[in-house]
């Protein structure tokens, strides 16, 4: 319906180690430790926290590279949701076929969501800040990506795979309808056809 709509964009620059961001209302600060949000004015203005990622990639681009939280929408059907992002990112080195490298990340994502009553949130009987959250773990593994041209022994090797395909079909076609042929001869000579 009609409310106030926010776009946020921008880069991120984060150690190589898990960790999390989040978008979410209320004033922040720091309390014993810990990082709070104010959320006094939510309860009278409850938010509708339906969003659209539309690029979300941790590093460079990758040309083949196809990023899962890409054009995403969430719709949330409560207000005063939080949706939870759980991305699972692992280093990637793609080599370019000009001996370009590229060191970038590919991940993958599962995703959870509920309602925080905010009344139940300020006795202590439930847990959690309405907003989007993205947590990342980073995984110990990398994966190698190079790019290679064929060479023309794999191109020749192709054509000569094809042109004995289309041999050897032709040749069981001809052999079909040869035999067809001699067995209606047969027939025919003996006068079992009508």
């Amino acid at each position: 319906s009609s409310g106030i709509n926010a776009e946020y964009g921008g880069r991120l620059r984060v150690s190589k180690v898990s960790g999390n961001f989040h978008i979410s209302p209320g004033k922040s600060f720091q309390q014993s430790n810990a990082h709070v949000h104010d959320l006094k004015l939510l309860q009278q203005f409850p938010l509708n926290l339906t969003h659209t990622i539309h690029r979300l990639s941790f590093g460079e681009f990758v040309p083949t590279q196809v990023n899962p939280l890409d054009n995403h929408t969430f719709v949330a059907t409560e207000l005063n949701t939080m949706r939870q992002y759980f991305t699972q990112i692992v280093p990637m080195r793609y080599n370019k076929i000009n001996s370009e490298v590229v060191l970038s990340n590919q991940y993958s994502v599962t995703y959870h969501h509920k309602h925080i009553d905010l009344n139940k949130a300020a006795r202590g009987e439930q847990s959690g800040l309405p907003g989007m959250f993205v947590t990342y773990e980073i995984s110990p593994l990398m994966v190698e990506v190079s790019e290679n041209r064929r060479s023309f022994t794999h191109f020749l090797t192709g054509v000569c795979a094809i042109v004995g395909g289309v041999f050897t079909v032709a040749g069981i076609i001809d052999s079909f309808v040869y035999n067809s042929y001699r067995a209606f001869q047969k027939k025919l000579e003996l006068g079992k056809v009508n």
